[in-house]
């Protein structure tokens, strides 16, 4: 039915044959980027709106910081931060993502009509898998972590290659997801950037990004204001936004669909400029 690469989820079918902008609504106190100026619900219903102005194509919203160390916020506290953004942002016209790996969260934010489940631990909790299975439609984006936020970046170590072994995790991953019953054109996958990684596998990561397309489905990418792009800059997280754009650039080049980004008037303005160069994939 499609000629090109496309991403099923619950209201809308999501053609990728340009790169998709994803924008986050970090709905919660202890953002590693905000820090927490969007927290209180007024405040993110407001910048679903903005981000959507400044030409984002996805909002992403979620109630738990992952940032490394962070600590984790009970069921009661997540679903108070997410549901009225949710709710409102359902009926901006657009795709909807909600950053989570809880089941209760996932059952209450589909029940609104979310139409996609973004979860950093790839539906691994008692569950989740169950919940995005029973959906006839929704979409789902499976990151690889190694680790829990909270201890994550305690010294993260692969065996021997650690592109070959997120490509292996995914790959198996998905395979467990298809088994459950969620077809193939519902899933998406993120390598997990600065998720129990060093800069370096980071690095790698990026400069090898393309062996990742053996698995054959849409690649989600999150470079945004990460700690490697501090690391190599020497700059604080409020000053990484050249480096943000250029990395999601360089992700986009070699395959990424999504681009998940803070910073979205600047990464569109990339895209165009880069589509105006003839310099974007077919």
């Amino acid at each position: 039915m499609f000629d090109v690469m496309h991403w099923q989820t619950n209201r809308f079918v999501i053609l990728l044959d340009r790169p998709q902008v994803m924008g986050i609504v970090n709905a919660t106190p202890d953002s590693f980027f905000d820090g927490g100026r969007h927290a209180p619900v007024g405040a993110a219903m407001a910048y679903c709106e903005q981000l959507l102005q400044q030409g984002a194509d996805i909002l992403d919203i979620g109630g738990e910081s992952t940032r490394p160390g962070a600590q984790q916020p009970d069921l009661e506290e997540e679903l108070a931060r997410v549901l009225p953004v949710l709710r409102h942002a359902v009926r901006l016209g657009v795709p909807v993502s909600v950053d989570t790996s809880r089941p209760e969260v996932m059952r209450a934010a589909l029940d609104l009509g979310v139409d996609i489940v973004n979860d950093v631990r790839a539906l691994v909790w008692p569950g989740a898998l169950a919940t995005v299975a029973a959906h006839p439609r929704c979409g789902v984006c499976l990151m690889h972590m190694q680790g829990e936020p909270g201890a994550m970046q305690q010294s993260p170590v692969y065996a021997v290659d650690v592109v070959a072994e997120v490509i292996a995790w995914l790959r198996q991953r998905v395979a467990q997801v298809q088994d459950a019953g969620v077809a193939l054109d519902r899933i998406a996958v993120d390598p997990g950037i600065g998720f129990g990684k060093t800069a370096d596998h980071n690095w790698a990561l990026l400069q090898r990004q393309e062996e990742l397309q053996v698995l054959g489905l849409p690649m989600l990418l999150g470079w945004s204001r990460k700690s490697t792009l501090g690391a190599l800059t020497g700059r604080p997280v409020e000053q990484r936004l050249v480096a943000s754009v250029v990395a999601a650039l360089a992700s986009v080049q070699r395959g990424a669909k999504v681009v998940r980004v803070h910073d979205v008037a600047a990464t569109v303005d990339a895209l165009k400029v880069w589509r105006a160069a003839g310099l974007l994939p077919c």
